[in-house]
């Protein structure tokens, strides 16, 4: 049986491995969770992620997290917005801000995966798949 949401799952990955201090976490690899952990690369949340194969040929994603020190966390918290039950979208104007820009919320536009500053730079609406500070 398959799962109903994997982006959920891959940020409860990211949240419970970041809140242990883990170096690394693995999440089950799709196009949508490459584009989300690109979208975290750029914005600085995390340090990279690359495609590796089990043993039984699934393919899986290691994302590499950041800590600048022992104590302090970069990724302070990751929620998911949209869910399979109850999708949110929003037009152009009516994005929210993370923490009064403090944060990011990751939208899926029809020009690709982005920032929501990204989003309002190119005036254009989507549905907020998280909110990540």
């Amino acid at each position: 049986m398959g799962m109903t949401d994997p982006i959920a799952d891959m940020l409860t990955r990211i949240r419970n491995a970041n809140r242990m201090h883990f170096k690394t976490v693995d999440v089950l690899a799709s196009r949508m969770n490459r584009n989300v952990a690109e979208v975290l690369k750029k914005a600085g949340y995390i340090s990279g992620y690359e495609l590796k194969k089990e043993k039984d040929k699934r393919e899986v994603l290691r994302i590499e997290l950041v800590y600048p020190d022992s104590r302090n966390y970069v990724l302070t918290d990751i929620q998911r917005v949209s869910r399979p039950g109850r999708r949110v979208y929003v037009h152009s104007a009516d994005i929210p801000k993370v923490l009064n820009g403090y944060g990011i919320a990751i939208m899926s536009t029809s020009k690709g995966l982005m920032t929501d500053r990204e989003a309002r730079d190119l005036n254009v609406g989507g549905e907020i798949i998280c909110q990540v500070w």
